[in-house]
């Protein structure tokens, strides 16, 4: 089993002796015994942990979807502040900070360039360079593994699904994630991460021994995670991502949909590593709510070779362009943005979008964004902790 940040503190090259403490995390930042990060610097450092901060979802991931905001709350367990950073605002700010010298950062990612908990500690890095505190990051397993997919974000689509030129699937932990945008976008925050024990990028979290904790409401599984980075693309349309089902984001479809049409025109591009089972489903909340819909759950036959991105761009432009009267793109606002597509701000680029929607092919698509992949790909090289 693995060894992560968390567990590798006490043994650090750190010193954190006087300094008052603040912790970023949530009801999954726990130990291989599943004890939460809370008490386990509690008890390392007692009362200088002073305060907590949560990302979208709230301290216990109970928020169900984008833009469900938390209050700022009491932890029942250290009587403890809470301070939310996903609520009035998203960016610490002075107040917040006047508790610490150091934030602890432990939170768990699943590795796609959309999932918001990487901007909370972008965000949290800038207000700690701003206000002359440290930051730490205790470092977690990539659940999806070192693979790289997906196209480059765009300036013009740049929010809180989005702040970095970075692809979907980036293929980083959070502690490489850190140091690349603290020095690559010019952050320049006093920062440390306390690497892992035994990970490496070949891994997904299943070959970790690692507990499995849902870092937000709609990821049960590292199954989900590993569909997310093209299933999360859903959110931007009329079609259920799965929301309101068993299987979120496994499961994808709507009442319009026709197996065998969407199945034809998919014969045309090269989907490794997965099969589309049709299915019917009723989510129980979210789009579609109580309605039959028609679509499939994508099961991942061979990790290594499956490309979610591909395999979820290529079936998004098979509705779009089987079925123009029905389908739609979701409207604004998403994600605080309330004048742009949601589309645009998930895909990264309004190119790319027009282009799905021309049928221009997958395989043309991935060819155009290939030299902005390699750049950022021998970019990323310089801050590869394992």
């Amino acid at each position: 089993m693995i060894s992560i940040g968390l567990e590798n503190l006490k043994d650090a090259d750190i010193s954190l002796k006087g300094k008052r403490l603040g912790l970023l995390c949530n009801q999954a930042s726990t130990d291989a015994s599943l004890r939460h990060s809370r008490d386990v610097i509690f008890d390392l450092y007692g009362e200088q942990l002073t305060c907590i901060f949560s990302p979208q979802h709230g301290f216990f991931a109970e928020k169900q979807d984008n833009m469900i905001e938390s209050d700022h709350g009491i932890d029942p367990v250290t009587g403890l502040p809470v301070f939310s950073l996903y609520g009035e605002r998203r960016k610490p700010d002075a107040a917040m900070f006047s508790h610490i010298d150091v934030l602890l950062i432990d939170i768990v990612d699943v590795g796609t360039r959309v999932y918001t908990f990487l901007y909370t500690m972008a965000y949290c890095m800038e207000a700690a360079a701003e206000y002359g505190k440290q930051v730490v990051v205790l470092d977690r397993p990539n659940p999806i593994g070192g693979m790289v997919e997906g196209n480059i974000l765009q300036n013009d689509c740049t929010s809180f699904v989005g702040l970095y030129p970075i692809p979907m699937r980036h293929g980083m932990t959070f502690g490489e994630l850190a140091l690349l945008i603290n020095s690559e976008y010019g952050i320049g925050a006093d920062l440390q991460v306390i690497p892992m024990g035994g990970w490496s990028p070949e891994m997904l979290f299943r070959d970790t021994g690692f507990p499995w904790v849902a870092p937000s409401p709609n990821m049960p599984t590292p199954e989900t995670a590993l569909v997310y980075p093209g299933q999360v693309i859903w959110e931007g349309t009329n079609c259920s991502e799965g929301r309101g089902t068993t299987l979120p984001f496994e499961f994808v479809g709507a009442p319009f949909w026709d197996h065998d049409v969407i199945m034809k025109r998919l014969a045309k591009t090269e989907l490794p590593g997965c099969y589309l089972r049709p299915l019917v489903f009723q989510p129980t909340s979210g789009k579609w709510a109580e309605s039959t819909c028609t679509g499939f759950q994508i099961h991942v036959t061979d990790a290594e070779t499956f490309r979610p991105y591909r395999t979820t761009i290529a079936l998004l432009q098979a509705v779009i362009l089987e079925f123009p009267e029905q389908y739609a793109h979701k409207e604004p606002p998403y994600e605080y943005e309330l004048e742009r597509l949601p589309m645009d701000l998930i895909l990264g680029d309004s190119a790319l979008r027009k282009s799905l929607e021309e049928g221009v092919p997958v395989s043309e698509l991935e060819k155009k964004w290939q030299p902005e992949l390699e750049l950022f790909i021998q970019t990323r090289k310089k801050y590869l902790l394992y």
